[in-house]
């Protein structure tokens, strides 16, 4: 029988850095045409900065590229590109998330989302 490097469930680690980076990536690509729609800019660039601070236990930076991964998903419940709904899906996905986490979004992390959102063009890491 065959073994294998990782846990049923799990991803190789080769492969979940391929996918955090995809999914740092397109986000910035879709974040930066919508910014100005978003009433959760803030709170979604917050989870970002958490999702991929190295300080992050690796559960709550599941949960947040989950949430963030359905952000940029071209195709979702409710699509995007309609006025005042579109939106809506994509903010109770990351509310939910944020939520369960809340306790790892750090001072340091808000404040690098408001530093961000002033400047006016994101910081990509």
């Amino acid at each position: 029988m065959a073994t294998t490097e990782h846990s049923v469930g799990f991803e190789p680690a080769d492969r979940l850095a391929q996918d955090r980076e995809s999914v740092r990536r397109r986000f910035w690509i879709k974040f930066k045409k919508v910014v100005a729609r978003l009433p959760f800019a803030e709170d979604l660039l917050a989870a970002y900065y958490c999702a991929f601070d190295r300080q992050t236990p690796r559960h709550v930076q599941a949960a947040l590229l989950g949430a963030i991964a359905y952000f940029i998903l071209p195709f979702d419940f409710i699509p995007d590109m309609l006025p005042v709904l579109g939106f809506t899906d994509d903010a109770a996905v990351l509310a939910t998330a944020i939520r369960m986490v809340a306790s790892h979004i750090t001072p340091e992390h808000r404040e690098a989302a408001r530093a961000a959102l002033k400047r006016g063009v994101p910081m990509e890491e």
